[in-house]
């Protein structure tokens, strides 16, 4: 059965229409945006922007996990986001989401505020795993091939792209019921461009029902991603606002529930109309 509201701490989240998250990068070497917004105040300041602008979610991280980025310990990637998860999740206007793949950063951002753990490893760590079952935050389950961005798109290879990361999600999801989170607090990623050719990726989107089917909230992050930039032939990420809402559209029209995307107005006002007309 569909879940119509994503529970998310003390925040409970419909979902009979499109929700838009917004991207906040507190770091100095995201592919799109990196260093624009690594102090708090500017990261603060761009986060209040994204909310006037339609964001009904925010998804702070601290650490890129691009293609081929570096790692940075759990207490630099700390020490990034708690301060703006901090302050966002006081001023309470809407959810604030921590992206990391760091148990330790997860639980310390909880702690500050935050109402969404989202991790692009999918809760592969049993210390993950532990911080989700122990509080209250949704949760968003994302594919990505391997465990290593460095390494994630070193020749990607599936018999049925679709099919391995439906099981993966639906596996993970289960493992975390489990454990005994509630169903409603989970919602699941198939990580476009994490361990994705450009082929993958548009499969993907393509059968996105395929992954509706597993019955948790669908989120899909394409905003400003290269498999967009082969389509449209543009190598800036900047550039690639209108393709990204497209992408956000089509995901929506094939069972997506929450875009997590870097140029907010234009797509919330793509998905109104979009909403309006229906699936």
């Amino acid at each position: 059965m569909k879940i119509t509201h994503w529970q998310c701490g003390r925040h409970r989240v419909a979902l009979d229409r499109p929700l838009v998250m917004g991207i906040v990068n507190v770091t100095p070497d995201s592919f799109s945006d990196g260093g624009r917004y690594a102090e708090p105040l500017a990261a603060l300041a761009h986060a209040s922007g994204l909310v006037a602008a339609g964001a009904g979610m925010l998804d702070i991280g601290g650490e890129s996990t691009r293609p081929g980025a570096e790692p940075v310990s759990s207490a630099e990637e700390l020490a990034r986001v708690r301060p703006v998860v901090a302050r966002l999740a006081a001023g309470g206007s809407v959810p604030v989401s921590i992206d990391t793949r760091h148990a330790a950063v997860a639980r310390a951002c909880v702690e500050a505020g935050a109402s969404v753990i989202n991790d692009v490893t999918g809760f592969r760590d049993a210390a993950m795993r532990e911080v989700a079952a122990g509080c209250d935050a949704g949760l968003v389950v994302m594919h990505m091939l391997g465990d290593d961005p460095r390494t994630m798109q070193e020749e990607p290879r599936y018999g049925d792209v679709v099919a391995e990361v439906a099981a993966f999600l639906g596996g993970q999801a289960r493992g975390l019921e489990e454990a005994g989170v509630a169903r409603d607090r989970i919602a699941v990623d198939p990580g476009l461009g994490f361990g994705k050719t450009f082929a993958h990726n548009v499969e993907l989107l393509r059968r996105l029902p395929e992954i509706a089917a597993l019955g948790y909230p669908v989120l899909v992050g394409a905003s400003r991603k290269r498999f967009i930039g082969h389509i449209l032939g543009e190598d800036d990420p900047a550039r690639r606002v209108w393709g990204s809402v497209g992408a956000a559209v089509g995901a929506y029209l094939r069972g997506a529930d929450i875009v997590r995307v870097h140029d907010v107005a234009e797509t919330a006002e793509a998905l109104d109309v979009a909403a309006t007309i229906g699936r």
